[in-house]
């Protein structure tokens, strides 16, 4: 039967304007949200907020009591596993949390929550919102290996125009390998289909993929990357991705191979990058995401000639909060009618 009203308390600071849209949207929805609560914003849709913002002991209490009087959070509490473990634990008809990130995998897993508590919790995140942003910034990447940015940028500084006839790669004529044919990857497939390059993605279940040419077995990963002009990283990072785009992969690439990271850094293998790198097989590689974040000072990518870095922010968008909201009341919709969520963790994979 479907129910009559939802508590949704706002764990993160959410805008008004996104508040409003959840209302609007579903209005069966009582949002709890106190912004003097939450920790305030940097940047729009920054949601981990401040990180040298306090809560008095007043307000911590404050903060506590309006997520344990709700049926549901709208985000981790403060981005912190250890505040998600007190708010399942301190609230018995806690049902639903939706992360804001795409992922959260990391944060649930490390709040070590218990069998019974995943089961009564249910976990959404925010996959699909950012797929046009990130799959934006994957074609830029190939695209600036493509073109050889890198050297662009170097003979501008030092005022020098070649002599020769410089030749450049043209998307429409390269084969580009997408890692993960999910929500991102297949945003990813029709960007580069629009260009005119020949697409493959890799797949787990042999199932057609709009825009991919060639599905590839993840098994046969290290054989199709042997065969490509650039590889498009999309997937999250759990224990089956950690280190996937490593030496068996990297070692066997033709000569300046691109390689664009939009998926989790842990997925790649960075010294086994650098190596290929060194050796010309990588000739550009294009990183929205690194193994350990914010990348150490003394990490050799940062200097490397033919990388660019880019701080984990090529999913932000100022449209991001309303995208974000609206996924959120859609499945507030379902909640309440009793129909099955979108987007649920996988309590396995945590992703």
């Amino acid at each position: 039967m479907p129910e009559h009203t939802l508590k949704v308390a706002a764990a993160v600071t959410l805008d008004d304007a996104s508040a409003d849209r959840i209302r609007e949207l579903e209005p069966r929805v009582e949002l709890l949200r106190d912004t003097s609560l939450t920790r305030p914003w940097r940047w729009h849709g920054d949601w981990e907020g401040d990180p040298d913002w306090e809560r008095t002991p007043e307000r911590q209490s404050a903060y506590e009591a309006m997520l344990d009087g709700a049926d549901a959070l709208f985000g981790i509490p403060d981005v912190d596993p250890v505040a998600l473990t007190r708010a399942v634990r301190g609230n018995a008809g806690l049902r639903w949390v939706h992360t804001t990130a795409a992922g959260g995998g990391g944060q649930v897993r490390a709040a070590r929550l218990s069998e019974a508590e995943l089961a009564r919790v249910a976990v959404t995140t925010s996959a699909g919102v950012h797929a046009s942003t990130l799959a934006e910034w994957a074609l830029f990447g190939v695209l600036a290996g493509a073109k050889d940015l890198r050297r662009l940028e170097r003979d501008q500084a030092d005022r020098h125009w070649s002599d020769g006839r410089r030749m450049m790669r043209h998307v429409g004529e390269m084969t580009v390998l997408i890692v993960g044919t999910g929500g991102i990857g297949k945003v990813c497939a029709a960007r580069f289909s629009a260009l005119g390059a020949t697409v493959w993605g890799t797949t787990r279940r042999d199932e057609p993929v709009a825009h991919v040419d060639r599905l590839v077995p993840i098994e046969r990963l290290a054989e199709a990357a042997a065969q490509v002009d650039a590889i498009v990283n999309t997937l999250p990072g759990t224990e089956l991705t950690e280190g996937l785009l490593g030496e068996a992969v990297l070692g066997g690439v033709r000569d300046d191979t691109i390689l664009v990271n939009v998926g989790r850094g842990t997925v790649v293998d960075e010294a086994a990058l650098l190596t290929a790198l060194d050796a010309g097989r990588v000739g550009f590689a294009a990183l929205d995401v690194t193994a350990t974040e914010p990348l150490p000072h003394d990490s050799a990518l940062w200097t490397h000639p033919n990388v660019l870095i880019s701080p984990h922010t090529a999913a932000l968008s100022r449209q991001e909060p309303r995208r974000i909201a609206e996924l959120f009341a859609a499945n507030a919709t379902r909640l309440l009618d009793g129909e099955p969520l979108h987007n649920v963790m996988s309590t396995k994979e945590f992703y």
